[in-house]
Parts: structure tokens; C-alpha cells; sequence
């Protein structure tokens, strides 16, 4: 493997990871709905 390829490599998992890491992080830190979850909560009767 050329030193390019090795360091492309290198370049690509940490973009991958930094942003798998960013999108986890988001979907653990919003908040939960104030809307029920199912749709008989929802009926009026």
C-alpha cells in the first residue's frame, strides 16, 4: 500500500466516524415529543 492510499484511508474512517459520531450524538440529545405515540390518544371520543 502507497503511503497516499494509506493516508486516504486514514482520512476517510475518521471523516466516517466523526460524522456517525455527530448524528448519534444529535439523535440521543433531542428532546422526546409532547405528542402521543399512538393514534388512540388522539381520537376525540
Amino acid at each position: 500500500m502507497s503511503t497516499s492510499a494509506f493516508w486516504m484511508m486514514v482520512i476517510t474512517q475518521v471523516t466516517v466516524t466523526c460524522i456517525t459520531g455527530y448524528f448519534f450524538l444529535k439523535v440521543l440529545r433531542t428532546p422526546p415529543n409532547s405528542e402521543p405515540d399512538s393514534y388512540e390518544d388522539n381520537d376525540l371520543e
